[in-house]
């Protein structure tokens, strides 16, 4: 009899702690149509250089190195359901970040100068995407996302001080193709997801000035990786 009580309480207790497990925050939270947030992040932008074909037949530039620094990011969220799986969404801010161009340049055959071009970025971005969310596992949820984000450089063309000559300009617009996965984590009181995505500019962002800094450049494209936060 006692054997049977302690199997008892035993299967009780298990029975709890599945019925805990399965017990869902906001489960009703993709049955709304849309919604609204808000996201942070960080993120390393880079350049993606092309030298030209004249490249090593300039007096000067012998080689381009670019370094990445970290930046940050705000967004506003504006989610919009298209069905069970699908989700479109809008995400206007703010992107903050550093890129510099490391410029070795030859001044006879065995002496060579290093000059840095620290060029900054703040973009106010577009981006417009499409979220492909898996079956929802208890109080988490696997995602995709892609799209576009159309960006607009403040910072790019700007008057450059005298102090910081030479130095090259970028063109104010790009369109980035945007690719990236996620996690959408439901809590008690919101949803809360961490995202990883890439971005990959489409256009040639140099400025063309007719110096040898932007004559040794065919093509040079943006590129940024980003750890993003959001807050729905």
């Amino acid at each position: 009899m006692k054997r049977l009580i302690i199997i008892f309480f035993c299967l009780l207790t298990i029975n709890a702690v599945a019925q805990k497990k399965k017990l869902l925050n906001k489960p009703k939270y993709d049955n709304y149509w849309y919604h609204f947030g808000i996201s942070l992040g960080i993120n390393t932008m880079d350049f993606t250089i092309h030298n030209s074909g004249s490249f090593f037949n300039l007096d000067t530039v012998y080689s381009i190195e670019n370094n990445k620094h970290p930046g940050f990011n705000i967004n506003i969220v504006t989610n919009l359901k298209v069905n069970d799986n699908w989700d479109l969404r809008f995400t206007p801010g703010l992107c903050f970040g550093q890129r510099d161009l490391d410029y070795y340049i030859q001044l006879n055959d065995t002496t060579f100068s290093h000059h840095v071009m620290q060029i900054e970025s703040t973009f106010l971005q577009f981006p417009f995407l499409l979220k492909y969310r898996a079956k929802r596992l208890n109080n988490y949820r696997p995602y995709l996302i892609a799209g576009i984000n159309y960006s607009y450089d403040l910072a790019a063309q700007k008057k450059i001080k005298e102090k910081e000559k030479p130095k090259i300009r970028l063109n104010r617009s790009d369109i980035y193709l945007e690719m990236g996965f996620g996690i959408d984590y439901y809590l008690t009181y919101f949803k809360f997801s961490t995202e990883l995505r890439f971005s990959l500019g489409m256009n040639d962002i140099v400025r063309r000035d007719k110096t040898e800094y932007t004559r040794s450049i065919e093509r040079m494209n943006s590129k940024i990786v980003s750890l993003i936060f959001y807050f729905e």
